[in-house]
C-alpha cells in the first residue's frame, strides 16, 4: 500500500481533486486530539490518500500547519501530492520548497493552468519539472482529472529517488530562488488587463458599495427563499400532505377509538405533516448559501467582516465559525478549534450559536407567513442581522473583561469567482439540508408522540380538553415567565421549552397543541408579540446537541454559561421589543412603565452575575499546543 499525503494552499482545488481520486471510497473523521476534519480515501486497491488541511507554509504558525507538519514527520508518508495554483505559482511554490526538505517523493499537480494562461503565464512543463526535480502534471481539475495518468505518476515517484535542490530557510531568499526557477521555466506576457474576478472585486469590495451589496444580496436570498421558490413549494407540499395523507388517514380511522385517532391524526401526522413542508424553504435557503460559498463570494464576506471583528477584539477568522453557525451550531463550535488564540476560541464558541441556524427557519417561516405575509424577506433578514449584531456586541463585552490580549493576523486566500456545476451545487446543498429530514423522522417523531401523550392525558386518563392535561399543568408553571414578553399562553411557553431538544420541535409542538395555526395564532399573538417571539427564538439557548458539543469541547462550565446567558439575552430582547413597542402602539401607561422598570432591574442583576461568572472562564489569550486539546464529538 502506497501512503499518499495530499497537500496544498487553501482554494487551489485540492478538495475537487481528492473527490475525483477517491470517489465514494472515502471516509471522514477527526485528527487525534483536535476537531479539524480528517479525510481519507483509497485510490484503487493499492494507494491510500490522506487529505491534509489547506496551508500556506510549514512554519507551524497555525494549528492546521502543526497537523500537516506532524503528519509528514511522524506518519508513514510514501509520496506527497502537492496541488499548486498555476495562476499564483510563485506563492504556491514556497510550500513546495518546504515540502522538499522532507526528502520524500513528490508529485506536483499544476492546477488551474487555464487561469494561468489567461493571465499571460505560459509554463514549460518539461523545464519546471527538471528545475524542481519531481513529476509535474498540468490540469484543470474542475473539468476532470486524468486518474490513470495521476496513478502512474504516483507509482513512478514512489520508485524514483529524490533529487531536490537545497533551498534556504530564509523566506526572502527562498522566494528569490523560486523567481529564478520561474524565469527559466515560464514565459510571462505582460498582461495588464484585469481578470474577471478583479473587476468584480472592484465593485463588491468597494469601501462604499461593499456592505450595501452584501445587504442587497442577503435580501435577494430571502426573497428567493420565501417568495419566489421556497414559499410556493412549501404551500404546495403542505396541500399535498393534507389532501393525500392527513384527510385519507383521518377517514380510515373514523371508527377507531378517540385516543388512537387523535394519536395518529393529530399527534403524528399533524405535527410531522405541519413540519415537513418547511423542507423546501430550508433546501432553497441552503442552495443560495452554497452558491455564495462555491462562487467565492462567501470568502469576501469573511474578508469584509474582518474589519468589524477586529474592532471587537477578534480576528476575521472568527467569522468563519459564525458563518458555519448559519447551518448548524454544533460544527460551528467545533470549527473554533482552528483559531490559534484560546480567548478567541472560547468567545467565538459562545457567540457562534447566536447565528440563525437552519433549525430556526421553520419558526420564522410559520410566523412571518401568518403575521407578516407582505414583508417576509425584510423580517427574516432582520432576524439574521440581529444575530450577527448581538454576537458582535457580546464579543466586545467579553473582550472588555480581558487585558493585554495579543491579536493574531488574519490571512485568507480570496478565491477566484467561479460558476459551480449544477451537480456540485445540488450535492453540497443536500449535505447541508438533509439533517432536517433526519430530525423529522427521529427527534421530531418521538417528541410529537410525547407531546401528544402529555397533552391528551391527565390523572383521570384520556381527555379531549387540552387545558386539563399533564402538559397544561406544567405549562402554567412556566407561562408567567413569558407573560411580560407578550406571549403568556402556556402552549407558547411549552413550545419554547421543547425547542431545547431541537428548534424545529417548536413548530411541531404548536401543531399538536394549537391545531390550525393560521386561525388560532392571530387570536393569541399581535404583530408586536409575534415579532417578540421571533426575536426570542433567534437568540435563545442552543439545542441540546450544540450544548453537548460545547461541553465536550470546552467543559461543563462553558455549556452552562452558554445556556444561561443566551436565555437571558433572548428574554431581554423580546421584553424590550414588546414593552417599548407597546408604548407606541398602546400608549404610555403606568403598567408599561412599571413592567419596564422591573424587567430592566431584573435583567441588570442577572447580567451582573453573569459578568462575574464569565470573567472566570480563563479568557487569558494563552496559545495552547494542539497535542493537548480535547477530543471532539
Amino acid at each position: 500500500m502506497i501512503n499518499v499525503a495530499l497537500l496544498g494552499n487553501p482554494n487551489v482545488g485540492k478538495t475537487t481533486i481528492f473527490n475525483a481520486i477517491t470517489g465514494l471510497n472515502q471516509y471522514v473523521g477527526n485528527w487525534p486530539g483536535v476537531t479539524i476534519e480528517k479525510r481519507e480515501g483509497h485510490f484503487g486497491n493499492d494507494i491510500k490518500i490522506t487529505d491534509l488541511p489547506g496551508i500556506y507554509a510549514m512554519d507551524t504558525f497555525s494549528n492546521e500547519e502543526k497537523i500537516s507538519k506532524n503528519f509528514i514527520e511522524k506518519e508513514q508518508v510514501d509520496v506527497i501530492v502537492n496541488v499548486v495554483d498555476a495562476s499564483n505559482i510563485s506563492r504556491n511554490l514556497y510550500l513546495t520548497t518546504q515540502l522538499m526538505k522532507y526528502k520524500k517523493p513528490m508529485v506536483v499537480l499544476l492546477n488551474m493552468i487555464d487561469s494561468a494562461e489567461s493571465k499571460g503565464i505560459k509554463i514549460n512543463i518539461d523545464k519546471i519539472q527538471n528545475e524542481l526535480g519531481c513529476i509535474v502534471i498540468p490540469m484543470v481539475a474542475k473539468r476532470g482529472v486524468d486518474l490513470e495518468n495521476l496513478k502512474h505518476a504516483i507509482k513512478t515517484a514512489y520508485k524514483k529517488p529524490t533529487t531536490y535542490k537545497v533551498y534556504s530557510e530564509v523566506e526572502k531568499e527562498t522566494y528569490s530562488q523560486i523567481d529564478d526557477i520561474l524565469k527559466r521555466s515560464t514565459n510571462i506576457v505582460n498582461n495588464k488587463k484585469k481578470t474577471i474576478s478583479e473587476k468584480i472585486d472592484d465593485i463588491v469590495l468597494n469601501p462604499i458599495l461593499a456592505y450595501p451589496i452584501f445587504i442587497g444580496l442577503l435580501y435577494t436570498l430571502f426573497k428567493f427563499t420565501f417568495e419566489w421558490v421556497g414559499g410556493p413549494l412549501q404551500e404546495l407540499s403542505g396541500g399535498w400532505i393534507e389532501t393525500y395523507i392527513q384527510s385519507p388517514v383521518s377517514n380510515m380511522l373514523a371508527n377507531s377509538s378517540d385516543w388512537f385517532h387523535s394519536l395518529i391524526v393529530d399527534g403524528v401526522i399533524g405535527s410531522m405533516g405541519g413540519t415537513l413542508p418547511f423542507f423546501p424553504l430550508i433546501f432553497t435557503l441552503f442552495l443560495g448559501i452554497t452558491l455564495f460559498e462555491d462562487s467565492g463570494y462567501m470568502a469576501r464576506i469573511a474578508f469584509l467582516m474582518d474589519k468589524v471583528m477586529s474592532k471587537v477584539g477578534l480576528s476575521g477568522k472568527a467569522f468563519i465559525p459564525m458563518i458555519l453557525g448559519v447551518g448548524c451550531s454544533s460544527p460551528a463550535i467545533m470549527a473554533t478549534r482552528t483559531l490559534e488564540n484560546e480567548q478567541d476560541r472560547k468567545i467565538t464558541a459562545l457567540i457562534a450559536p447566536l447565528m440563525t441556524c437552519g433549525a430556526k427557519l421553520p419558526i420564522y417561516a410559520m410566523f412571518v407567513s401568518i403575521f407578516f405575509p407582505n414583508n417576509q424577506p425584510i423580517v427574516i433578514m432582520s432576524l439574521y442581522l440581529l444575530g450577527i449584531v448581538v454576537a458582535i456586541f457580546v464579543a466586545l463585552f467579553l473582550n472588555k473583561t480581558q487585558k493585554n490580549k495579543e491579536h493574531d493576523p488574519f490571512i485568507m486566500e480570496l478565491p477566484k469567482y467561479s460558476l459551480p456545476t449544477v451537480s456540485s451545487l445540488l450535492k453540497n446543498t443536500w449535505q447541508k439540508s438533509k439533517g432536517f429530514l433526519v430530525k423529522v423522522v427521529t427527534i421530531m417523531f418521538a417528541m410529537s408522540v410525547v407531546i401528544w401523550a402529555l397533552s391528551s392525558f391527565n390523572f383521570s386518563g384520556f381527555t379531549s380538553e387540552i387545558d386539563n392535561s399533564f402538559l397544561a399543568y406544567a405549562g402554567n408553571i412556566v407561562a408567567p415567565l413569558f407573560a411580560p414578553l407578550g406571549f403568556g399562553d402556556w402552549r407558547a411557553g411549552v413550545s419554547i421549552i421543547t425547542g431545547l431538544s431541537a428548534k424545529e420541535v417548536v413548530v411541531a409542538t404548536m401543531e399538536v397543541l394549537y391545531g390550525d395555526l393560521n386561525s388560532v395564532l392571530p387570536t393569541l399573538f399581535t404583530g408586536l408579540s409575534a415579532y417578540g417571539f421571533l426575536v426570542f427564538s433567534a437568540l435563545y439557548t442552543p439545542c441540546i446537541a450544540a450544548l453537548a458539543t460545547m461541553q465536550k469541547e470546552y467543559g461543563t462550565k462553558m455549556a452552562i454559561s452558554s445556556f444561561v446567558y443566551q436565555f437571558v439575552l433572548a428574554w431581554a430582547g423580546a421584553f424590550y421589543v414588546y414593552q417599548i413597542g407597546s408604548l407606541f402602539t398602546v400608549g404610555f401607561n403606568g403598567t408599561n412603565l412599571i413592567n419596564l422598570a422591573i424587567g430592566t432591574t431584573v435583567i441588570f442583576i442577572i447580567l451582573r452575575v453573569l459578568y462575574s461568572k464569565l470573567k472566570t472562564l480563563s479568557f487569558n489569550g494563552k496559545v495552547e499546543e494542539y497535542e493537548t486539546l480535547k477530543m471532539s464529538v
